[in-house]
């Protein structure tokens, strides 16, 4: 019995790497370049000075667009320590390019992010509307192409770029980051998209709206009370009849130095976000390989315990083939190799996660300098 266990966790590895690798090397979604490139908004909260924040300032303006284009950098107020170097190259770039507006303080049950979205979509000129995490480093190529596949069809609303962690990790939290956002999720929003890469909402860090269709939910405001605006956002468009489609080139995410403990909290954070955007449709092959990993723990276990060494094997084959999995998914999707010290955590991510899980039945939540009380759900309590 050990040993025919031991034998499917170990088969079930490989179908399942074989199922996501096949999800994230979908062929693109069609585009179709439009006559004339409409000028775009590029709105970016900002709050506190983020890892390699002047890359990512840089490259958020080095957009290579075709059109007229306009980034907003929103800050709560000037005393930001993220002020000084958005300034300074702000002052670099082009005349109407780039612009620095303060929103001041959220009111309560709101996000400070969807607040400064708020302030920026108030502000914002042109004819697409787009909005950008701090911490993305989009590449030349990666705005034109939302916008191309903006056009492929008339009932989209909202295009999306998944998302990778390129930067070599250092630390065992920079390890469990990539494999949350590159071995996990990645390749889960991948086949919940299909060919097409529709989805019923939006998880992406750069998202290109368009104006008539994001005016047509309520603007941003319409995610008041949400923990995750793109999700929220997402589900709106869908709701009103547009689609919202992710495209094939991912988006640079800047992360390094991570510690456990900072890491701890992203991921007790991200299974929030999750409550609060997914559904068990989604989720549920996150939970099984999460089961898979503990079984095959508790295999290695009680096969030890009781000499059974063919069994024992087994079960380590499967804890390692799980992690050479993880590890290979966040590879292909653009993320630096492993340090083989830390590759321990692509199989701890997972016998962490109980501990992570437990810690979300307290109904509060930091984010970005703020706490939030939350409801059963993840959306904010206060309205």
């Amino acid at each position: 019995m050990l040993l025919a266990l031991g034998a499917t966790l170990l088969a079930q590895v490989a179908v399942w790497h074989a199922w996501f690798a096949r999800a994230i090397a979908r062929s693109p979604v069609p585009a179709r370049r439009p006559e004339r490139y409409p000028s775009l908004s590029v709105i970016r909260p900002i709050r506190g000075l983020d890892v390699g924040a002047e890359a990512n300032v840089r490259a958020a303006l080095a957009t290579g667009y075709p059109g007229e284009v306009e980034t907003l950098f929103v800050f709560d107020d000037d005393t930001d320590d993220a002020l000084p170097v958005v300034r300074r190259i702000v002052d670099e770039a082009s005349p109407g390019t780039a612009e620095i507006l303060f929103s001041g303080a959220p009111p309560p049950g709101r996000t400070g992010k969807l607040h400064a979205m708020i302030a920026g979509a108030r502000r914002a000129k042109g004819e697409l509307v787009a909005f950008g995490d701090s911490d993305s480093r989009p590449s030349p190529e990666l705005l034109t192409e939302l916008v191309d596949a903006l056009y492929a069809a008339p009932d989209i609303g909202a295009t999306f770029a998944p998302v990778v962690v390129a930067d070599p990790p250092r630390t065992a939290g920079d390890v469990g980051y990539a494999m949350l956002m590159d071995a996990l999720y990645g390749p889960t929003v991948a086949r919940a998209a299909g060919r097409d890469g529709r989805l019923p909402f939006i998880m992406g860090q750069l998202v290109v709206f368009r104006a008539d269709a994001l005016a047509a939910i309520g603007g941003p405001a319409c995610a008041d009370g949400q923990l995750v605006d793109d999700m929220y956002l997402g589900r709106c468009m869908s709701r009103a009849g547009f689609a919202n489609v992710m495209i094939r080139r991912p988006l640079a995410i800047a992360n390094a130095g991570t510690s456990l403990r900072e890491f701890m909290a992203i991921y007790r954070r991200w299974l929030l976000f999750g409550r609060n955007g997914l559904t068990l449709r989604f989720t549920w092959p996150l939970w099984v390989r999460g089961v898979a990993v503990w079984l095959a723990a508790a295999l290695l276990a009680v096969s030890l315990a009781t000499g059974a060494g063919w069994a024992a094997l087994l079960a380590c084959a499967a804890l390692v083939a799980h992690g050479a999995s993880l590890e290979r998914l966040h590879v292909r999707l653009g993320g630096a190799p492993l340090p083989l010290r830390l590759r321990w955590m692509s199989v701890g991510l997972f016998l962490l996660a109980p501990l992570v899980l437990a810690s979300t039945s307290r109904r509060t939540v930091a984010w970005r300098g703020r706490a939030y009380a939350l409801r059963p759900r993840a959306s904010l309590a206060t309205r």
